[in-house]
């Protein structure tokens, strides 16, 4: 048993003095004091992560515009079966189906039958603002609407809402930056 101890203990003891840093050769200078050694690396990670400054944009240079009246018009001008349709082929076909068990890809195949009676339902919704039919068209339909206004809604200093971007991006980001 004592022979156990005293081996892990050489262990233990070889380790820290393979860990341990002896020297440093910093600007062609050789440091070998340990207290400065400490001070050194510290230095030196202090000026390597050191806060930058920058440029902080104000509350009033950080807001972005308003929807003009153009663009409020725009919105609000009812929707055509045409734009309704694509909104539709912008749907994935075979997700499940919403709450009247038909998936997006019957609608697609049966749009010649029954496109004009879904796309009146659509719009219906936008007239009464009552729910009556699958959700996934009618967010497709105001996402469209939206992509012609958001480019001038959204600002620099804003990560959500930017094409190709998911609003967690920047806040993976960050912590693959700190790790």
């Amino acid at each position: 048993m004592h022979k156990n101890t005293r081996y892990f203990h050489q262990v233990a003891s070889a380790i820290r003095r393979n860990n341990k840093i002896d020297a440093l050769l910093i600007n062609g200078r050789l440091i070998q004091n340990q207290a400065r050694i400490k001070v050194v690396i510290r230095e030196f990670y202090k000026d390597l992560y050191r806060q930058e400054y920058v440029f902080m944009i104000g509350f009033q240079e950080g807001m972005v515009k308003k929807i003009d009246g153009e663009e409020a018009t725009a919105m609000k001008v009812m929707l055509s079966i045409e734009e309704i349709k694509m909104a539709v082929w912008d749907c994935e076909s075979t997700k499940a189906p919403g709450n009247d068990g038909y998936n997006m890809n019957f609608i697609k195949k049966c749009w010649n039958e029954i496109g004009k009676k879904f796309a009146a339902t659509i719009i219906m919704f936008f007239q009464s603002a009552k729910l009556p039919t699958d959700a996934k068209v009618i967010s497709k339909v105001l996402v469209r609407k939206m992509r012609l206004v958001m480019p001038g809604l959204v600002g620099e200093t804003q990560s959500a809402f930017v094409k190709g971007q998911k609003i967690h991006d920047k806040a993976l980001i960050a912590c693959e930056t700190v790790q």
